[in-house]
């Protein structure tokens, strides 16, 4: 039976992505179809260089494909400018990176709370207080990111893409930096968070341990997508 198109949050329909490189030209997804639903979690294997990350910043509207359609929060990307895009994103979708992305002369708290202020959030202090509470980083509010250790700084990043309640997150390989212990606390984290928010989660990772907890479990090869059992 099809999925209502308002229960879908993230979809791709006969998407490819070329680019041309030293050696010619490279196709890295070629006809790739994908919908992701309302509160689903989604995870997305491969081998490195598959075109997992590509796909990841499509589907978030962050670099246009080269042929195909892609549907974000029930609005299509097509014709989007850049700024376009990034208003569709705020408050609406959240991005956690494998290196953090977090500005070192903000404060956790504040980098935190740069995001939400800048979508005009009206209550913008009380969530940004509230999502470092939620990840166990009250007592580190005031500390800049070269204070915190790197399980610290990935949780920055998650309370940051959880702060503006979106509707959909994506994450690039969010165990991808850290030790075992710490990616297990990671993955934790990332899964209560989303049953709390009810927000969708579409994660590209090589951790099976992470994989195996999604409702979905999904291969990149040869530019395309297989489900996995």
């Amino acid at each position: 039976m099809a999925v209502p198109m308002a229960d879908v949050v993230s979809q791709a329909v006969g998407l490819s992505k070329h680019v041309t490189g030293p050696a010619g030209d490279l196709t890295i997804l070629q006809g790739l179809d994908l919908e992701v639903q309302a509160g689903e979690a989604v995870a997305i294997l491969g081998a490195s260089g598959s075109g997992k990350s590509t796909l990841l910043g499509l589907l978030a509207g962050l670099d246009n494909p080269s042929a195909g359609q892609i549907r974000l929060c029930g609005q299509v990307l097509d014709g989007l400018d850049e700024d376009g895009r990034a208003a569709l994103r705020a408050g609406r979708v959240g991005f956690v990176f494998q290196n953090f992305q977090l500005l070192p002369n903000l404060t956790a708290r504040e980098n935190i709370l740069l995001p939400l202020e800048l979508t005009g959030s009206d209550d913008a202090s009380r969530r940004a207080d509230e999502a470092l509470e939620r990840v166990g980083l009250t007592a580190r509010a005031g500390h800049y990111p070269r204070q915190l250790s790197g399980g610290e700084q990935q949780r920055v990043a998650i309370a940051r893409a959880y702060a503006p309640r979106p509707q959909v997150l994506f994450a690039d390989e969010p165990t991808g930096n850290l030790d075992q212990a710490t990616g297990e606390q990671i993955i934790d984290l990332l899964l209560d968070l989303r049953r709390q928010t009810a927000a969708a989660l579409v994660l590209v990772t090589h951790d099976p341990r992470l994989a195996d907890r999604c409702d979905r479990r999904l291969r990149m090869r040869g530019g395309l997508l297989e489900r996995l059992p």
